[in-house]
């Protein structure tokens, strides 16, 4: 249980509650364009398109167990949390609730409107809002935002409607060439379902995207999640304490034996700075650790400056091993970046209730309110009625986006991304 005082433990439960009121707003206002296509080609009925793509949106994000939280680290480290940690724990509730509220009533004002806006680029530019607004209050000591992952994730929302636009022009022209059933290019009849084998890819198209939609979309709120957590009770979430600590000191160990074969006569006066931070920050995190694992595991008090000393150590090392004047080998470079993954394992995390909460908010938010976005897909992006072949195309694109931005860990807008391939298909 938290040791919080009564007013830090209810604006904790409502940064949660709004968390998950981001996510439910974001299963009926994104997952809609999974569904529009099985329910304008009459593949499968309203009711059952959007309960089936609930289940598959909570079943995306929990597998992200096994293939990596990478969309939700990046979220968290958008923000240098560890920076403003340090700051009035109160002024952390305010920018999350700031950036969560704006999400929301963003949203919830697109979809009341039937505009399939991108929920992603919403929650992306909210955080960037209060970085900045945060950067000019009188406490701050210096930028407030991650740059280098903004233009990182800005790079990936940017390109990947065109991407989505271009692909889906491109297989609906290989359609028109090489199918000779036009069928699948006639406007669906009313009340009647298609063929079995048209219908069978359709179906299985809003599955996939609806899947990698959960994995994405999902991560997101995992990482405002983790934000929240680590903000407010970072000694119960600033570490996964889980991990047994004598991992830690092993990559440790293995880190500075590699650092330790530069030659440092023949690199730049900025790589030697940066070395020589790296060995002592690698020194500063041993002192703690002997200090405070006596017991066989992290003690919590320590967890946040452990997380701090890991993410110097990796950011450090990261700009290390890019370095051309670094004389080391590929093998020693790929092993050094190998044990500083390892490391990170402590800190790039999150708990298993927090994946069931977000999921189960994602999944319940696809079952209600999708109405609006799905007519605005399905009839008014292009001047006739979605035929098989558009839908099937652009859900095909979309879930192949999705799917590799995903495992990138670059977060991308599922509603740009289809209805960009809706666009190039008509």
């Amino acid at each position: 249980m938290f040791e919080l005082a009564p007013d830090l433990l209810i604006l904790l439960i409502l940064c949660l509650t709004a968390a998950c009121g981001f996510e439910f707003v974001n299963g009926f206002h994104d997952t809609a364009n999974a569904v529009a296509t099985v329910i304008y080609t009459n593949s499968l009925k309203p009711n059952t398109a959007v309960v089936w793509s609930g289940i598959c949106n909570f079943v995306g994000l929990m597998t992200s167990t096994v293939f990596g939280l990478g969309v939700a680290i990046g979220i968290i480290n958008l923000l240098p949390i560890d920076m403003l940690i340090d700051q009035d724990i109160y002024h952390s509730v305010a920018m999350v609730l700031a950036l969560l509220l704006s999400a929301i009533i963003w949203n919830l004002g697109t979809w009341y409107y039937g505009l399939p806006s991108s929920s992603s680029h919403t929650l992306i530019g909210s955080i960037l809002g209060v970085g900045i607004a945060f950067s000019f209050m009188p406490e701050s000591t210096g930028t407030a935002i991650n740059w280098g992952k903004a233009r990182e994730i800005g790079l990936s929302l940017l390109i990947s409607p065109f991407f989505g636009f271009s692909m889906t022009i491109l297989l609906m022209f290989l359609l028109r060439r090489f199918t000779k059933n036009t069928d699948i290019f006639k406007e669906p009849k009313k009340n009647q379902p298609p063929p079995t084998w048209i219908r069978s890819i359709l179906v299985l198209t809003c599955t996939g995207v609806s899947f990698f939609h959960g994995m994405n979309d999902g991560q997101k709120g995992v990482g405002l999640v983790m934000l929240i957590l680590i903000g407010i009770v970072p000694s119960y979430y600033a570490l996964d304490t889980s991990v047994n600590p004598a991992n830690m000191k092993s990559h440790l160990s293995s880190i500075e034996q590699t650092l330790s074969r530069i030659d440092t006569l023949h690199i730049s006066a900025t790589d030697k700075n940066l070395l020589k931070d790296v060995q002592s920050e690698i020194t500063e995190l041993r002192s703690t650790l002997s200090k405070d694992t006596l017991s066989g595991k992290i003690d919590r008090k320590s967890g946040l400056t452990i997380r701090r000393d890991i993410l110097l150590i990796a950011s450090q090392t990261t700009k290390l091993a890019s370095s051309k004047e670094v004389n080391l080998s590929k093998e020693a470079i790929s092993g050094l970046k190998k044990e500083v993954s390892g490391l990170k394992t402590f800190t790039d995390y999150a708990p298993d209730w927090v994946l069931v909460m977000i999921s189960f908010s994602l999944g319940l938010g696809t079952m209600v309110g999708w109405k609006r976005i799905v007519k605005t897909v399905g009839e008014k992006i292009g001047k006739q009625h979605l035929t098989y072949a558009q839908g099937a195309s652009a859900e095909l694109v979309a879930a192949i986006t999705i799917g590799a931005s995903t495992g990138f860990g670059l977060p991308v807008s599922t509603t740009h991304v289809l209805s960009s391939g809706i666009a190039g298909s008509m």
